[in-house]
C-alpha cells in the first residue's frame, strides 16, 4: 500500500483518468490541481487552480504534498500556434511548480514530457535514451526546456517521455486507425511492415507509479513504450482480432501506397501513420519496470471496449 499524497494536474483528457485511477488503486491520497471546476470520483480532493497560461501560486496547493505528477501542458497541436505560448505552458508553468514543489519539501517530481524532446524524425533509426536530444518543433522544444529547468534544480526529478499512446478514448491517428480496423471491408495496408514503438495508456499508468517508487532512479529522464514495436499491420490484425475477425489485409507494397499519399498530398500523415519510430524503455527495464499490457492484446481490448460503447 501506498503511503503518502500526491498531486496530480491534467487529470482530465485522455490520459488523465486512467493515471488517477491507477494511482488510487496502488493506495495513493490524491489532490487534483484542475483548470476549471471538474468531477472527480468519490474521496478524491479536487482544487481549482486556473490556467497555466497564467502565474499561479502553488504554496497552498501543495501544503501537505509529498510528491507531484505534473501532467498538464499544451498538446502537440500541429501549426498555427504561438511558440511563446507553448513555453509558458510546457516550460516555464512546470518550472514554476517545481521551484514550488522544491521550496514545499516535495519529495518527488514526476514530469510527463514526451518523445518529442528526443526527436521528431520518422522513418530514421531507433532512438538511442542517451543521444544528445534534437526536438523538431515548437512542442518538442517546450519539452526538452523543461527538463533542463528541472536539472538545475535540487529536486528529485523524473521526466517521462511516452512514445504514442493509445487506449480508450483516444483520438488523432490512433482513432482514424481503430475506425478502419472496425471497416468490414478488406484494407490494402498488410504491406506497413515498419515498426513503430506504442504505449498502452495503462503502461504508462504503471510507469508513474513506479517512477513514484525508490526503486527508479531520479534526475533523469526516460523513454517510455510498449516492451516492443509493432508495424501498421500488426496493429490492425490486433485490433481486428479484438472484434472476432480475421485481419483482412491485402498485401500491397508500401511504396505504392506512399505515392498515393503524396499525390493526395497526405504524405506527412501516411509518415506519421506508418513510419518507423522506435524506442525502447530500456533504462526503465534495467531499473526494474515491467510493463503489465502486451500490446497485441491491449490493441485488441481497445477495439472490443470501442465497438462495446
Amino acid at each position: 500500500m501506498a503511503e503518502g499524497r500526491v498531486l496530480v494536474t491534467g487529470a482530465s483528457g485522455f490520459v488523465g483518468p486512467h493515471v488517477v485511477a491507477a494511482l488510487s488503486k496502488a493506495g495513493w491520497s490524491l489532490r487534483l490541481a484542475a483548470r476549471r471546476p471538474m468531477p472527480s470520483p468519490e474521496g478524491i480532493e479536487t482544487v481549482v487552480v486556473g490556467d497555466l497560461a497564467e502565474r499561479i501560486d502553488w504554496s497552498e496547493v501543495l501544503r501537505g504534498i509529498d510528491h507531484v505528477v505534473h501532467m498538464a501542458g499544451l498538446a502537440h497541436a500541429g501549426p498555427g500556434l504561438d511558440e511563446a505560448l507553448y513555453r509558458r505552458i510546457n516550460t516555464e508553468a512546470t518550472l514554476e511548480l517545481a521551484r514550488a514543489a522544491t521550496a514545499a519539501g516535495v519529495r518527488r517530481f514526476v514530469y510527463l514530457s514526451s518523445i518529442k524532446a528526443l526527436s521528431g524524425v520518422f522513418d530514421g533509426p531507433p532512438l538511442a535514451e542517451d543521444a544528445p536530444p534534437a526536438p523538431t518543433d515548437v512542442y518538442g522544444r517546450s519539452k526538452w526546456a523543461a527538463e533542463q529547468g528541472l536539472a538545475a534544480l535540487g529536486l528529485d526529478w523524473v521526466a517521462l517521455r511516452p512514445v504514442l499512446i493509445y487506449g480508450p478514448g483516444v483520438k488523432a491517428n490512433m482513432a482514424a486507425l481503430l475506425k478502419l480496423a472496425q471497416s468490414p471491408l478488406p484494407l490494402p495496408l498488410g504491406g506497413l511492415k515498419a515498426p513503430r514503438s506504442l504505449l498502452a495508456v495503462e503502461n504508462l499508468a504503471d510507469a508513474i507509479l513506479f517512477a513514484l517508487s525508490p526503486a527508479c532512479p531520479a534526475r533523469q529522464s526516460y523513454t517510455v513504450a510498449d516492451r516492443e514495436p509493432i508495424s501498421v499491420a500488426e496493429m490492425l490484425a490486433a485490433m481486428r482480432a479484438g472484434l472476432g475477425r480475421g485481419a483482412g489485409l491485402l498485401p500491397v507494397p508500401e511504396a505504392w501506397l506512399r505515392l498515393v499519399a503524396r499525390l493526395a498530398g497526405r504524405e506527412e500523415t501516411f509518415f506519421k501513420l506508418a513510419g518507423s519510430l522506435v524506442a525502447r524503455p530500456e533504462r526503465l527495464l534495467r531499473a526494474g519496470w515491467r510493463p503489465p499490457a502486451e500490446t497485441q492484446a491491449a490493441l485488441a481490448r481497445l477495439a472490443a471496449s470501442a465497438r462495446a460503447g
